[in-house]
């Protein structure tokens, strides 16, 4: 889907066009290497693991995570609320409303 398409030809010529292109001026410069003489060596890998839970730490962890998932539940549980409260007070109102309409109906 993203991959270059290459345009077809319906009508061939017979001369053949490299997909790559030369210098315009002939040369051909080899690559080169990057190199830069201020760059500092890579630091050593280490074979200890970079993070270390102590007890006390995953107790935080534990505690911290069952907090963010009450507050996130309270919070869900009070739009569904919010919601169902909504609902009900918009069936309420339509029950007046074709009670109304019908009862004017009546009287005509």
């Amino acid at each position: 889907m993203f991959t270059p398409k290459i345009p077809v030809n319906d009508q061939p010529t017979g001369q053949i066009i490299p997909l790559t292109t030369a210098a315009v001026d002939g040369h051909q410069h080899a690559p080169t290497d990057c190199y830069c003489r201020n760059q500092a060596p890579a630091p050593a890998v280490s074979n200890r693991p970079t993070v270390q839970l102590t007890p006390g730490a995953l107790a935080l962890l534990v505690g911290g995570g069952t907090a963010a998932v009450l507050v996130v539940g309270a919070v869900l549980v009070s739009m569904l609320l919010a919601v169902a409260i909504t609902a009900g007070s918009l069936a309420i109102v339509a029950l007046v409303v074709r009670s109304l309409i019908i009862s004017e109906a009546k009287h005509r």
